[in-house]
């Protein structure tokens, strides 16, 4: 999303099907609107933020965040590890 309220953020397809399913059995919410995004628009060059401000997104800086828009197109299946 190049709109975005961050310097670009790419969706990231969770909760699945299964995802949900599993939350709904231990009574927990799944979560959703997963990014990998840059800082906050205003926000420049690589300074970090300095705290887990993003409230389950992957925050990048701006640099990161341009390069890996040039490189992973829609689509690209991606995998987290905790």
């Amino acid at each position: 999303n190049p709109q975005s309220r961050f310097h670009l953020s790419l969706g990231i397809s969770y909760p699945s099907r299964a995802d949900r399913a599993r939350a709904r059995a231990i009574g927990a919410s799944p979560g959703g609107d997963i990014m990998i995004h840059g800082q906050p628009r205003g926000v420049t060059g690589a300074r970090r933020m300095g705290r887990d401000w993003t409230a389950g997104c992957i925050a990048v800086s701006n640099d990161e965040m341009e390069e890996i828009w040039s490189l992973v197109p829609v689509g690209t299946p991606i995998t987290i590890h905790a």
